[in-house]
């Protein structure tokens, strides 16, 4: 396996444990459904026994558990996204930069450098998010069934309007979220494989516009933060002949200043992103997760009313446009900005400091190209 797969790839799993949290809000805003299980409060009598203070404990614990929902599939399935993004990435930008300037007689930086104009760093991306669209799919629609469970009192559980979960495994009724591999099996064993698809086509245009703007996001600040140091004085340009001190001074102040450009700048690409493609994902979210025959429902509940058919992505898109014209498509932006800021600046730290240790740093070929 390439350097950039397992950058990738752990950079991806990394991002995912770290912002789960705030992504089970943000899926469940878009889909309309509470940030937060319906439970009763627990008792409040000072005078609590050992069964007593062992409700109070699950009652407690029901309201974090949510917030943990849909983490295994997206630890396993991001991961391997991240990895093909950034190989699919790194080989179309290659390709696309021999083909800009076929006299330079191949690729100098070897796949890992960065394309010398933006557009070029677009469609990069967006052929690279296209190539995540046959891990995306399922992973996404599994996610963000798991993590808009809700608990409640029955056997049934509420995934939001009009939503309900899979029944729980034959012979059981436990009131707690069924996990992500249930949600997946269940799916399997009752639709196939095209069950796991559903959705497939505004996820695969969400990916490719998406992840465009996601390494162009993050190559324009780059440029941006290099220039601003180049306008910068210098001030160890007065110090760099007096001592060997000042030389590990000069180095020291170079790694944090490399490490403050990545975390900045991947933040601000992350949030980019997800402002550009934003009204798509709630329409994704919204397709992935309505309730019709096709996912499956609760057999506890065969008298809830079903649509005729399965919403496609121009016709959810219309319906949630009807529910509130465009407060809809934004609703989730603010929590989804936070999250999409601390999760891809620390990806982004992640990848190009596996990358710098495989000796195969982008930076450090971008600099050698120029």
């Amino acid at each position: 396996m390439s350097a950039d797969f397992w950058a990738g790839y752990i950079s991806g799993a990394a991002g995912i444990i770290l912002g789960n949290p705030l992504d089970v809000l943000k899926v469940r805003l878009q889909a309309g459904s509470p940030p937060s299980p319906s439970q009763p409060p627990p008792p409040s009598t000072s005078l609590l026994g050992p069964s007593t203070a062992a409700t109070r404990s699950t009652h407690s614990s029901s309201y974090l558990r949510p917030f943990l929902l849909g983490t295994a599939v997206p630890v396993l399935g991001y991961g391997a996204l991240n990895a093909l993004l950034f190989v699919s990435y790194n080989r179309t930008e290659s390709f696309l930069n021999r083909l800009s300037a076929p006299g330079a007689g191949g690729d100098a930086a070897g796949g890992q450098g960065r394309g010398t104009d933006l557009l070029t760093t677009w469609l990069a991306g967006a052929v690279g998010g296209l190539a995540t669209w046959v891990v995306s799919t399922p992973t996404e629609l599994v996610k963000c069934r798991a993590q808009l469970q809700v608990p409640s009192s029955s056997s049934a559980l509420s995934c939001g309007p009009g939503l309900q979960s899979q029944p729980p495994p034959h012979g059981t009724s436990s009131p707690s979220p069924t996990s992500s591999w249930h949600i997946t099996t269940h799916l399997l064993r009752t639709t196939g494989l095209r069950g796991l698809y559903v959705g497939g086509t505004v996820t695969a245009l969400r990916d490719s516009i998406g992840y465009g703007f996601y390494f162009w996001g993050y190559e324009l600040c780059s440029r941006w933060w290099d220039d601003a140091l180049f306008l910068l004085p210098s001030s160890s340009s007065t110090t760099t002949t007096t001592t060997t001190s000042s030389s590990s001074h000069e180095d020291s102040s170079t790694t944090m200043n490399e490490a403050a450009r990545v975390l900045l700048c991947g933040g601000l690409a992350g949030i980019i992103t997800w402002a550009s493609i934003f009204p798509l994902d709630v329409v994704k979210t919204r397709v992935q997760t309505q309730r019709t025959p096709l996912l499956g429902d609760d057999r506890q509940n065969i008298n809830a009313p079903l649509p005729r058919k399965r919403l496609g992505a121009w016709d959810m898109a219309k319906e949630t446009y009807r529910e509130g014209g465009l407060r809809p498509f934004f609703r989730g932006l603010g929590v989804c900005s936070v999250r999409a800021f601390i999760v891809n600046a620390v990806q982004w730290a992640v990848y190009e400091w596996i990358m710098v240790e495989l000796g195969q740093g982008r930076r450090k070929a971008s600099r050698q190209e120029g």
